[in-house]
């Protein structure tokens, strides 16, 4: 027989996103012996190894990665199926609320499978920052949200998020031609105050006794990655968002940058089922 088994599929996706055979075990609810061995009889069915292990975790192949693709899309078709004989396909209008740090091409290919996949699901997708959408969220003004939250040792962790989508690091970006600042005052390039990312690197460069002034606020992500490129001076962005024309700026006056994560925010008490399989849904469609 040909083909690949459901459930095997299923346990190479958990692994690949866990980074480990024992973190995906609950998982898929299996023993981390049980994982062990459907990748063993997957990568038989494979003709060749789909991961690579060691002493960190594991990580897909070249051959994992295409498999890891077909995997999820026939997982969703699967699940789509199921919904759709068990009379709970997805219809309905859905308030997606996205931070404009996440990347871009990301947002345009979750759109488009989710059309393919669900077509009678009408999605309103707006663009704000984190602090705005969560404020919204609470609010009940939409229905599923999208926020970056900074990995600031030492910080207070807030409430529980929900799935993790990506993790990235922060960085200092300037012009792709221009020379690490001498200026005695970094030329700081921001997006507007109530951006939470402009109040963390404020703060950051306050304790650290790096001298500033804000050269440049954007309206927009995009509009800081403009004045980054034309070379107004030097901004934070997320590694994700950096554009043509910027590259990494390494100077031994600026500080190092923690991680950020972004993160599905968590379900509400009382969801209704629509809400709840259309969250599922974009975390597949994002993976």
């Amino acid at each position: 027989m040909s083909g690949f088994d459901l459930d095997q599929l299923r346990t190479l996706v958990a692994v690949v996103e866990a980074g480990s055979l024992t973190a995906a075990a609950p998982k898929v609810f299996l023993s981390q012996s049980s994982v062990s061995e459907q990748m063993r009889k997957l990568e038989e069915r494979a003709g060749q190894p789909l991961l690579l292990r060691g002493k960190t975790g594991v990580i897909a192949t070249p051959a994992g990665e295409r498999l890891l693709s077909h995997a999820r899309a026939i997982l969703a078709l699967s699940d789509e199926a199921y919904r759709d004989l068990r009379g709970v396909a997805l219809r309905g209008q859905l308030r997606l609320c996205i931070t404009d740090y996440f990347r871009p091409g990301d947002v345009a290919r979750m759109l488009r499978r989710l059309n393919e996949q669900y077509p009678q699901v009408r999605l309103h997708v707006t663009i704000m920052k984190s602090g705005a959408i969560e404020a919204a969220y609470e609010r009940g003004e939409i229905d599923v949200g999208i926020s970056m939250r900074i990995m600031e040792r030492g910080a207070a962790r807030g409430r529980a998020h929900g799935a993790l989508l990506r993790r990235e690091p922060l960085m200092w970006m300037a012009a792709q031609d221009a020379a690490a600042p001498v200026e005695d005052v970094l030329p700081l390039l921001v997006l507007p105050e109530t951006c939470a990312l402009r109040q963390y690197v404020e703060r950051l460069l306050s304790r650290r006794d790096v001298p500033y002034s804000v050269a440049h606020v954007a309206s927009g992500v995009a509009g800081l990655q403009l004045a980054v490129a034309a070379g107004l001076g030097v901004a934070c962005l997320n590694e994700s968002a950096m554009a043509p024309g910027m590259v990494r700026l390494r100077a031994p006056g600026l500080p190092a940058l923690p991680m950020a994560e972004f993160r599905l925010l968590p379900a509400r008490p009382g969801e209704s089922e629509f809400i709840g399989l259309a969250r599922a849904a974009i975390v597949k469609a994002l993976g």
